[in-house]
């Protein structure tokens, strides 16, 4: 039986890329990050609706950036804890969703990837199954990112290289994908997330 981690607090799609410049300058900036109430999840990705259009996330395979070829990192998954660790080390300006995961879930502890093995479950505010998320890996955190923790201002490489180990681990959160042979699943805002 799935254990219930909590509420989905917040639902978000990326419209683009978050690292803007060329390497090794690149900057890391949440500007295209766009909350919404509902997104839909296939296979492929997430779209939503964002100011009336029907959006696809960066991830998404059909999306024009081909951020996700592979189709390994369609979805992202953070959680509220984590964002406390991050605040308490970094500052308030790492604001909710500022990482860039599409589904963030309020939670008082911090996972690690063996903690969500099994996957995660969807389900609906009165326990009903909506679907599940499986293949989840660590969103290994990119210098970009740990700039932006840092508000860019110039740290030791020994500094730096901390930070990318506290980022890393799942602090920032994981990749999934729908379940293979899964219907389509519309997320809301209010849904519960489960460990399998």
């Amino acid at each position: 039986m799935a254990t219930v981690i909590g509420p989905i607090i917040r639902l978000q799609i990326q419209r683009g890329p978050l690292k803007v410049g060329e390497k090794p300058n690149q900057r890391y900036t949440p500007d295209l990050i766009a909350p919404v109430e509902t997104f839909l999840v296939t296979r492929l990705g997430i779209t939503a609706r964002v100011e009336q259009l029907q959006t696809f996330d960066v991830h998404h395979s059909a999306h024009p950036s081909k951020k996700n070829e592979d189709g390994r990192n369609a979805i992202s998954v953070g959680f509220l804890s984590h964002y406390g660790d991050m605040q308490r080390r970094f500052g308030t300006h790492l604001t909710l969703g500022c990482a860039g995961e599409n589904i963030l879930v309020d939670s008082d502890r911090r996972f690690r990837l063996e903690d969500l093995a099994g996957g995660l479950v969807l389900l609906d505010p009165s326990g009903q199954e909506k679907g599940r998320l499986t293949d989840l890996e660590v969103a290994t955190p990119c210098r970009p990112f740990a700039g932006f923790a840092h508000r860019y201002e110039t740290v030791d490489a020994a500094v730096l290289k901390e930070s990318l180990q506290f980022l890393d681990g799942g602090t920032r959160g994981f990749y999934c994908s729908l379940a293979s042979g899964s219907e389509p699943v519309t997320v809301a805002v209010g849904d519960l997330v489960a460990v399998a």
